[in-house]
């Protein structure tokens, strides 16, 4: 009989390994042999957990992808009475936490973009994260200007962010997080300064 704790466990195990090895090779030489190589399992047990490799990169975006919501919500819940500009900073924040900004988290977020261009259930997932990020951006922003200036502020932060990811993601020295938490908040800034009086 398994031991309790030990699926949860070894699911863990492979998801951390399929970021160590996206992060060595890439993902399209991150094989399952590969990836069960860094778990210390056999290749086998990818598809007993996961379907194979798909479904293992599935997984691990929703892992990443769990870790951004709480990294955001957290932030936002010891904001709650803040003022709006504070809420819409901690969602800045939580997108640059240290969770994301690690090189084997930022090559599979990379990796998990492109492929969700081809594979629709990475795609559904990219959506979701995608509506989250703008509606949230787009409730704070309601307090603070009029609804349709709301939605074109939240579609420049969120820009703004994914622009910032995208470009350290990409650089050599890797994303800096401050740095782009600074550039992000400054963005915010000058959205809410430069409405009209009304």
């Amino acid at each position: 009989m398994p031991k309790v704790g030990v699926e949860t466990t070894r699911r863990q195990q492979l998801i951390a390994a399929t970021m160590k090895a996206i992060d060595e090779v890439g993902l399209a030489d991150a094989t399952v042999i590969r990836i069960a190589r860094h778990a210390g399992v056999s290749a086998g047990i990818i598809s007993h957990y996961f379907g194979g490799k798909d479904g293992l990169l599935e997984a691990t975006m929703r892992q990443i992808l769990s870790d951004l919501g709480e990294a955001v919500a957290s932030r936002r819940a010891a904001l709650r009475s803040a003022t709006p500009q504070r809420r819409l900073e901690a969602i800045i924040d939580g997108n640059f936490d240290c969770s994301q900004v690690v090189s084997p988290v930022t090559k599979t977020w990379l990796a998990f973009w492109a492929s969700s261009m081809h594979k629709p259930q990475l795609q559904r997932l990219q959506r979701v994260n995608d509506r989250r990020l703008h509606s949230n951006l787009c409730h704070e922003f309601c307090q603070l200007m009029p609804r349709e200036a709301a939605r074109d502020a939240a579609r420049s932060l969120a820009a703004t962010i994914d622009g910032l990811w995208l470009r350290g993601a990409l650089s050599a020295e890797g994303l800096d997080g401050d740095r782009s938490r600074r550039l992000a908040r400054e963005h915010l800034s000058r959205l809410i300064n430069d409405q009209p009086a009304s």
